[in-house]
């Protein structure tokens, strides 16, 4: 004879069988990745003593850059005709917007200038520097085990209200890290991007075409 099996029996094994399919579907759900590490760099704080004082008010454009660099990715790249990703780091803001706060910063930190800031929020200024951001990587060409850090700014200033561009400048630089650590290649954007904003901030104060 076939035991008979009540409701309640039954109600019992359905909601056990439900609870093992749950639990055998956890198995397989994908682990939840940890936030990415934030990371962010210095504005440059020491310069020539004999810099000469501007009594006149500069805009700094946000730079422009390629897509690939538009980002809060720490952009890598292993062949030179191809760019990746750092996983689980990236920049505190995308890397446009980093250039350009630590710009004006740098302006600031050095003393010599009446007036600094966004171009984008009115400031009356006598010049403009307009910025594009040409490299921000770092690079594993040719075999290399450890990577080379390069920056490129590009630099031109503007006179307003004629809007005649009456220099222009290239920064670059290229340092390799000294070993493949986040932290040490994050210090090395941090020292090639300050050499490259000194340079910029030095060549603005001494344009003789600011002078008078």
């Amino acid at each position: 004879m076939i035991p008979m099996i009540s409701r309640r029996s039954m109600a019992v094994l359905a909601g056990a069988a439900s609870l093992s399919v749950a639990l055998a579907g956890c198995g397989v759900l994908p682990a939840r990745k940890p936030p990415p590490q934030l990371y962010t760099l210095t504005p440059k704080s020491t310069f020539p003593d004999d810099l000469p004082y501007a009594d006149w008010q500069l805009g700094i454009d946000s730079p422009s850059a390629p897509a690939g660099l538009s980002t809060t990715r720490i952009a890598v790249a292993r062949q030179p005709l191809t760019l990746d990703y750092y996983a689980g780091a990236q920049w505190i803001d995308e890397a446009p917007s980093m250039v350009q706060r630590l710009l004006i910063e740098s302006f600031e930190n050095s003393g010599k200038i009446v007036g600094v800031g966004r171009e984008s929020v009115g400031l009356r200024s006598n010049f403009v520097l307009r910025m594009e951001l040409r490299e921000f990587q770092a690079e594993y060409f040719d075999g290399a085990t450890l990577p080379t850090v390069r920056v490129r700014l590009s630099a031109k200033l503007v006179k307003v209200p004629q809007r005649h561009i009456i220099a222009s400048t290239t920064e670059e630089r290229v340092i390799v890290a000294a070993d493949n650590r986040m932290e040490t290649i994050i210090r090395t954007f941090d020292d090639a991007l300050g050499r490259a904003l000194r340079g910029i901030v030095v060549w603005t104060l001494t344009r003789p075409e600011t002078q008078g």
